[in-house]
């Protein structure tokens, strides 16, 4: 469906950035999706240039709006409704070397968290 503008909440879940449309509302109301850099509110209309930055599953997707949906559609016409300009995922190597808490051993420290936070180089 083409029309102007579409909720961004409605546009990421139909793009199937999120599997539900109540998961992508919680994420833009959490300030997890972005337009044109900005945090906005669920309600907020999207035109075809713009550019949504989402933090989906530990990972960030940048991409450019190319068509507007406001309903769920298929994989093949959810990939060319954008323009992927998300950084490749890291590779096997790198996560392979991260290091892994025991199951059960708790929340990490500060110390240990700075130290991980450091390692994937935020």
């Amino acid at each position: 469906m083409n029309d102007k503008a579409v909720r961004i909440d409605a546009w990421v879940w139909a793009v199937r950035l999120y599997k539900t449309r109540t998961a992508a509302a919680e994420a833009v109301r959490a300030g997890h999706v972005k337009l044109n850099g900005v945090a906005v509110k669920p309600a907020q209309h999207v035109v075809v240039g713009d550019t949504v930055r989402a933090w989906v599953h530990h990972r960030e997707h940048i991409v450019e709006v190319a068509q507007l949906h406001s309903k769920r559609v298929g994989p093949a016409i959810a990939r060319a409704a954008y323009v992927d300009h998300s950084p490749p995922p890291p590779s096997k190597e790198i996560l392979a070397s991260m290091p892994k808490r025991d199951r059960g051993a708790g929340r990490p420290t500060k110390k240990e968290r700075r130290q991980m936070d450091r390692l994937m180089g935020r």
